[in-house]
């Protein structure tokens, strides 16, 4: 049975071997007579990245938690992308590992190597690195970058989480509503079509619905679902989105705690390329793609005054990226000389403002979705068994 490694050879160039070898196991103790360190193996061609596979961004945060770990317990920089590469079975993550060992063994900084991988690696976690290489301490680096990813994916999760039972609730409701309308409502007209008694207006109309459903259910279905399919066309676009999210910015209470969300990205990506020792101005313009297109021009403006020698408290409330507090927490961040850590605690400050928002707000939300979803299956309910009351009360 013939395998292929991918190995490390006695030159430290990563290489591919086939082998014929009755298992896996044999294989690989093989490819270790012969002077390789096997990095992964595979039956035929099983190393080839899958051709109807979806690309996959490269995983950087959980790379460079691992990273660590491996650092913690001793290992070097070498060895660690070794045993990182040696559990990635094959594809682009493999690549990139594999990329990055052999941009070390010809001599490179581990910073250099990053930046042969833009798409991999975002500028923050190459100018992390570079900044350890300055300081000497990856791994201090590395836990401030692994820390930074943790508070927005924990803001991140806060908001999924208060906003869960709003949609089950939606998704619930409107699958009731379906049923009623496209299973009920149609048995229902069926029975009345023997009345001779005038039926009330709007039971009348909802019934004449159900009898349209059922004598036409596939034309129902396709509209339901080219209806669905538009929506979803809409908001692909990047203009519609761009509109929605217009409106969305010039609601009074809303548009405010969006501007406080992103705010708290653009402060904690930037209080971590300050403590990277990256400058303001260039930190500024890494961060631009994580604002809002209408904030990017604000961006600008502070950018352009920072540039004039201004601070960067002054620029950033001088163009409306501040609020007073954060103000004030920057100057003091200047009169110390830790800004980027006074950014980061402005971050985490707007943050916690935008949890306790969601949560207020969901639990406003909740109620009020129950109710309307109540009234709208209440409401087709009762307009159905209208007519048999009103027959009811003439009999007697």
């Amino acid at each position: 049975m013939r395998f292929e490694l991918k190995a490390v050879d006695a030159g430290n160039r990563v290489v591919a071997v086939r082998i014929d070898a009755p298992d896996e196991a044999a294989a690989r103790e093989l490819a270790r007579q012969r002077g390789f360190a096997v990095l992964a193996a595979g039956r035929g061609n099983a190393l080839l990245s899958n051709p109807f596979a979806g690309k996959r961004r490269f995983p950087a945060t959980l790379f460079a938690i691992e990273l660590l770990a491996l650092l913690e317990a001793g290992l070097n920089v070498v060895e660690a992308l070794l045993a990182l590469a040696g559990k990635e079975p094959g594809g682009e993550n493999r690549q990139v590992l594999t990329g990055l060992l052999d941009a070390l063994h010809r001599g490179e900084s581990l910073s250099q190597s990053v930046g042969r991988f833009p798409g991999a690696f975002s500028p923050l976690f190459a100018a992390t690195v570079k900044s350890s290489e300055r300081t000497g301490d990856l791994k201090q680096a590395l836990a401030r970058y692994v820390a930074y990813h943790e508070e927005l994916d924990k803001v991140r999760k806060k908001v999924m989480a208060a906003l869960l039972y709003p949609a089950i609730l939606l998704v619930v409701g409107t699958l009731v509503l379906a049923f009623l309308l496209f299973y009920v409502v149609p048995r229902f007209a069926r029975v009345y079509e023997d009345i001779s008694a005038e039926l009330p207006f709007f039971s009348s109309l909802l019934l004449a619905l159900g009898r349209w459903v059922e004598e036409n259910g596939f034309a129902a279905a396709v509209l339901a679902g080219g209806a669905l399919f538009a929506l979803a066309s809409s908001l692909s676009r990047q203009s519609i989105r761009a509109k929605l999210l217009e409106r969305l910015w010039r609601a009074p209470a809303l548009g405010e705690r969006m501007m406080i969300y992103q705010l708290a990205r653009f402060y904690r990506t930037t209080g971590m390329l300050l403590m990277a020792g990256i400058p303001a101005l260039k930190a500024f313009a890494m961060v631009e793609g994580l604002l809002a297109p209408n904030l990017r021009a604000l961006l600008a403006r502070a950018s352009a005054l920072l540039s004039e020698g201004r601070s960067i408290s002054s620029a950033l409330t001088a163009a409306g990226l501040a609020t007073p507090i954060a103000t004030r927490m920057m100057a003091v961040g200047e009169r110390s000389g830790r800004m980027g850590e006074l950014m980061d605690r402005i971050a985490r400050f707007y943050d916690d403002e935008t949890a306790r928002f969601v949560d207020a707000f969901a639990r406003a939300f909740e109620p009020l979705l129950m109710t309307v979803l109540g009234l709208a299956v209440g409401l087709v309910v009762v307009l159905m068994y209208m007519p048999v009351f009103e027959l009811a009360g003439s009999l007697r």
